[in-house]
């Protein structure tokens, strides 16, 4: 048994989906055009359409999910003055994995006057998930950035639950090469205990995170303003020039709805057609 574990780790790693997209946009006269776009693996971008001067594109993952071992990888660079809205096909799914993590590296630039609004679908995460990310952005000063993740533990209309699983979750914004904004999030092993405590998500399953910038008092008081229609329990403050909302909803379909009532209201970009549907 001994001699043959190399050759059945090799297969493994064999049958591992590997992607990466590399994309940059750049401003012209007639709007913003694409100036490099690569792909590999299982991962896939199209532009199914323009809103005003800015591109949409449409990340597709042909693998249909990730699990252990996989890794994905998205480098976006917009230029100076260029606009992009970039969402997902659909939602990510990230299944059980028997040892290794899925990884998924995000790399987001944004150049002097451009703006990104990096809006994929929900991440939906399955029992004894093992999920490492992690989200690297750097920002030219008078840049525009509207990011939003939304992870949702488990299928909730179709009765599946996280019991346990691995998460690690790292973001790190930059502002004119300065630190402005840095999170690390870590759950290990028993996941439906901790989202069950009160000091948590108190019994939520699905979370989301929305960094604006700039952002300012303007924005939270908007938010703030449409408190009363929200499903889940949403907050939102500024500082420093950015403005951060969080979000906790029993399910995915509460998420959802809050998510685009609140993105609605931030207005940097308009949502892309694919979260209406």
């Amino acid at each position: 048994m001994s001699a043959r574990a190399p050759q059945a780790d090799e297969t493994f790693a064999g049958n591992r989906a590997a992607g990466r997209i590399a994309l940059t946009v750049a401003a012209t006269a007639a709007g913003t055009r694409r100036a490099r776009v690569h792909e590999a693996g299982s991962l896939r971008v199209r532009f199914p359409n323009r809103t005003g001067q800015a591109l949409d594109a449409v990340t597709v993952n042909s693998a249909g999910g990730m699990t252990g071992g996989d890794r994905f990888d998205f480098d976006v660079k917009v230029g100076a003055g260029a606009r992009l809205v970039l969402t997902s096909a659909a939602a990510e799914k990230i299944y059980r994995s028997l040892g290794p993590d899925a990884e998924i590296a995000v790399k987001l630039e944004v150049g002097e006057g451009g703006m990104l609004a990096w809006l994929p679908q929900e991440t939906i995460l399955f029992d004894r998930v093992r999920l490492r990310r992690s989200i690297d952005v750097e920002l030219a000063r008078g840049a525009n950035l509207l990011l939003a993740e939304a992870i949702v533990f488990g299928r909730s209309a179709m009765g599946e639950a996280v019991e346990q699983g691995r998460l690690f979750d790292r973001w790190r914004i930059r502002v004119d090469s300065a630190l402005a904004f840095a999170e690390t999030v870590r759950l290990d092993d028993t996941i439906a205990q901790f989202l069950a405590r009160s000091a948590s998500a108190a019994g939520g399953v699905a979370i989301a995170t929305v960094v604006k910038i700039p952002g300012s008092d303007k924005d939270v008081a908007a938010v703030r303003a449409i408190a009363d229609n929200f499903a889940g329990e949403v907050g939102i403050s500024a500082w420093n020039g950015f403005a951060v909302a969080r979000f906790v909803a029993a399910d995915g379909a509460v998420l959802r709805r809050d998510l685009t009532a609140v993105l609605t209201t931030l207005d940097l970009a308009p949502l892309p057609r694919l979260w209406l549907n």
